[in-house]
């Protein structure tokens, strides 16, 4: 228990840097990464709904789903994914209005917005995965697909994340009969996130130090 606080605490930082993360990829203009892309055009096409307002109605549904897919299998323990998914959303949020002064309008500005929140949501990541304490529900929702199917969890991730810009494009289509809330942003992210988690692993001590706080607690 001596590990618990610290962890959790690692955790919620890890949520704060996603979500500032996100909000500097979205305010770059181009779109926004591909698991947030759906709500970030549903806000749009509901503007009395907040980016983080629609973001927890979202990870609602992943819940749900989870708890459809898994049935028994679905822990008690899982649903405090509800409390991660109220602290994202809310941060979301935050970090939007923390972020409102960037209206970058140059391409060139645009695109260092991506890459740049690209690198936060990326370190944001590694540092919420560390502490092995609460499954956020983007990633609980495509563990219970891969437990389910049988399929591997990235290729599982891979074909989910693909699903998610399909559905955020019709969304916007139906909506606005052209194209709001993805595009180029939403294609970097999607392909640069991933490599930027395997540098910070890769190069940095921290993310096994802060593993090391879940590992002495499981020895226990």
């Amino acid at each position: 228990m001596n590990h618990i606080v610290p962890r959790l605490l690692f955790f919620v930082l890890g949520t704060g840097i996603n979500s500032m993360g996100i909000s500097l990829i979205t305010l770059g203009s181009l779109g926004t990464s591909p698991i947030s892309s759906t709500p970030y055009v549903a806000s749009l096409a509901f503007p009395a709904l907040s980016f983080g307002m629609t973001t927890f109605i979202w990870n609602v549904l992943f819940i749900l789903i989870q708890v459809a897919l898994l049935r028994r299998r679905f822990k008690p323990s899982q649903f405090l994914q509800v409390a991660a998914n109220l602290l994202f959303s809310a941060m979301i949020d935050v970090s939007m209005a923390l972020f409102g002064f960037l209206h970058p309008t140059a391409l060139w500005q645009q695109l260092l917005c991506v890459v740049a929140g690209c690198v936060v949501l990326a370190l944001g990541i590694v540092i919420e995965v560390a502490p092995n304490v609460i499954v956020v529900p983007g990633e609980g929702v495509v563990r219970a697909l891969a437990i389910v199917t049988g399929v591997r969890y990235g290729t599982v991730k891979a074909v989910f994340d693909v699903s998610l810009i399909v559905i955020a494009v019709v969304l916007s289509l139906v909506c606005f009969h052209g194209l709001r809330g993805v595009g180029v942003g939403t294609i970097v992210s999607a392909l640069l996130v991933g490599p930027v988690i395997n540098v910070i692993n890769r190069v940095f001590r921290f993310p096994d130090r802060i593993r090391a706080l879940a590992l002495a607690h499981d020895a226990r």
